[in-house]
């Protein structure tokens, strides 16, 4: 608990350490492993998750913005940082100062990152993306030899990977995955055939690593499962995975209301019976979903009790079922475990009728961490 404010996220950083270790054993050896830390470690956390990614046998750290990645520089970490994505012309000069590592995916970017480094003495590194049919980011794959032979003489310039992203690799034998990686090991063998070395080829994302190792290559990136979250129900048997954080609160108050009286906005919730309701001083800013409202449970006293109406933008309030005492200043678990009981960041996602990715960087937003 902090002293600051009666809710918290409680992190559990030997967590992370252990799910880089139990992820990394899935790979043969001498398959490097990048932990992806971008949007402040999966809301645990930047810095800290890296240093824990790191001492599990993380290789590399994956970033998605400049800023992210000099937040890792400014605390001393030295481990190689790759940007996901391409950023503009104008971080060039921090790119090349802090030996951040680029992604590159248009040829404008890649000229402006070789003038600038060879105007300086030196040699940027970037990674190329292949865009393998996802449709985001990257070099089509079947233009994707070309674009590299075109930058391989260029000054300044160093490929030091080949990379692309799967959209559907959550699913066990999906054709999708089994096509994308096909597009993307021709694009490879062109590459080598046009005389240029790919570097580090490297495609599985979480899922990935986890359900098709034979797209494992020179490097796996794994971000959501090395905070403990499976990626797709298809991979919970697979791999032992540790949950990395509990979000947790105390009662600020507690009421009884009759029969017929209603709860937070919108009165979608009234009392059948005289109910006692407490109130929990969390909410949406906090990374409860609104659209979650009176569809999830949240523990006290050991026991589920339903959320109920409304779920405000600072708080949100739970019915207490006879047989449970509740007093202010009892804790209360939004995510995690108490008396035996556990409620999974999955459950509260699909209340709110989204995925454990986006509702993990949620919970990032304005809870206090507590690191354990």
């Amino acid at each position: 608990m902090t002293k600051n404010r009666w809710s918290w996220a409680e992190i559990n950083l030997e967590a992370i350490t252990t799910n880089v270790a139990n992820l990394k054993a899935l790979t043969k050896k001498g398959t490097l492993f990048m932990a992806v830390v971008k949007a402040d470690g999966y809301g645990h956390g930047g810095v800290k998750a890296a240093r824990a990614a790191l001492s599990g046998g993380a290789d590399r750290l994956g970033v998605a913005t400049i800023a992210e990645g000099l937040e890792l520089r400014k605390a001393g970490i030295s481990a190689p940082i790759m940007l996901l994505s391409e950023p503009p012309e104008s971080a060039i000069s921090l790119l090349l100062e802090h030996e951040l590592v680029p992604t590159v995916t248009t040829r404008e970017f890649a000229v402006a990152l070789g003038k600038w480094a060879a105007a300086q003495g030196k040699v940027a590194r970037y990674h190329l993306k292949v865009d393998s049919g996802m449709n985001r980011i990257g070099v089509f794959a079947a233009d994707a030899a070309q674009f590299a032979r075109g930058l391989a003489d260029f000054p300044g310039l160093e490929l030091e990977g080949t990379f692309t992203h799967f959209a559907t690799a959550d699913v066990p034998g999906d054709w999708e995955v089994e096509g994308q990686f096909e597009r993307f090991c021709l694009a490879i063998e062109e590459m080598r055939t046009e005389g240029v070395n790919p570097g580090i080829v490297h495609a599985a994302n979480s899922p990935a690593t986890i359900l098709y190792p034979q797209t494992h290559l020179d490097m796996v990136r794994c971000g959501l499962s090395i905070y403990g979250l499976y990626p797709s129900p298809a991979t919970n048997d697979c791999v032992t995975l540790v949950p990395a954080r509990s979000v947790k609160a105390r009662v600020t108050l507690v009421k009884r209301v009759g029969m017929g009286e209603s709860v937070s906005y919108g009165f979608t919730w009234t009392a059948a019976a005289p109910t006692v309701v407490a109130t929990l001083p969390l909410g949406y800013a906090d990374g409860v979903h609104r659209a979650a409202s009176n569809e999830f449970a949240v523990l006290l006293g050991g026991k589920r009790c339903r959320q109920i109406g409304r779920v405000c933008m600072d708080q949100l309030m739970v019915e207490v079922p006879r047989g449970v005492e509740v007093s202010r200043g009892n804790e209360a678990v939004i995510v995690g475990e108490q008396g035996g009981e556990w409620i999974a960041l999955e459950e509260l996602a699909e209340a709110a009728d989204t995925i454990n990715y986006e509702l993990t960087c949620a919970f990032g937003m304005r809870l206090e961490r507590v690191y354990r």
